[in-house]
């Protein structure tokens, strides 16, 4: 088989917990030294907002719209389906968490690996005055089908109480070893990113009057996400391909 770090697989049969387990040997797929803030030149960035709602003014309310909304990011249940879904270990802290995510068109499934490398809970000084911002930030591993840093936060207004939900990220297309792909991200990836942002951002917002219940954690320790989510009607026909980035 080769290197399975840089090897393409089509798999036939999915052992999800190998999967997940076998993402701690993956590297982040660039150098942060090369990417925004340092090197903006061929990076997307990206900034997408949506409010939840206001609390009282002040810190988090026990309870309120800020925990609640960022107990539904910690779990990934914010993610669209039928674009993305993930995989990963519970119990573990949630810096380091390897995340298997699998993307999703048409029959194809291409299966993924992200890292989370840092988690947020600070006092900010924001456009409106400060702000409590809580979230976290994963980095993508060696064989995405991208390069980057992708941050997702909830953010208070002190002052006004405000509460809002914020996708914040910079990326670049990652090398593409089969052409075909290759050709395929580029008509299609930009897109589907973008209404990935969209749908997660609407997703969030209506789960915030009646959040789903916890993910259940299955067999191994993984946890599959969002929960609740069955597989497709013609999942029988679909095609994954595992770490198709260099």
């Amino acid at each position: 088989m080769g290197d399975h770090h840089s090897r393409e697989v089509v798999l036939s049969t999915f052992d999800v917990v190998r999967a997940v387990a076998d993402l701690r040997d993956r590297p982040v797929n660039y150098d942060e030294s090369a990417a925004p803030p340092h090197v903006t030149t061929g990076w997307h960035q990206d900034r997408w907002t949506v409010p939840l709602g206001c609390e009282a003014p002040g810190e988090p309310e026990p309870g309120g719209l800020v925990e609640t909304a960022d107990a539904l990011v910690n779990s990934y249940e914010f993610s669209d389906p039928a674009i993305l879904r993930a995989a990963y270990r519970l119990p573990g802290d949630l810096v380091g968490r390897d995340m298997l995510l699998e993307g999703r068109f048409l029959v194809l499934r291409f299966l993924m690996g992200v890292r989370i490398t840092a988690q947020h809970d600070e006092l900010r000084t924001g456009p409106h005055g400060p702000e409590r911002v809580v979230g976290w930030s994963y980095q993508t591993l060696q064989g995405h089908l991208e390069q980057g840093r992708l941050t997702y936060e909830i953010g208070k207004e002190i002052d006004t109480g405000r509460v809002e939900f914020r996708i914040v990220a910079h990326s670049r297309r990652a090398p593409i070893r089969n052409p075909l792909f290759a050709l395929g991200f580029r008509l299609f990836g930009r897109r589907t990113q973008l209404r990935f942002y969209r749908h997660a951002l609407r997703r969030l917002a209506g789960q915030m009057a009646h959040p789903p219940a916890p993910p259940t954690v299955g067999a191994g320790g993984v946890v599959k996400t969002p929960s609740g989510t069955a597989p497709g009607r013609f999942e029988w026909l679909t095609v994954r391909f595992a770490h198709p980035g260099r």
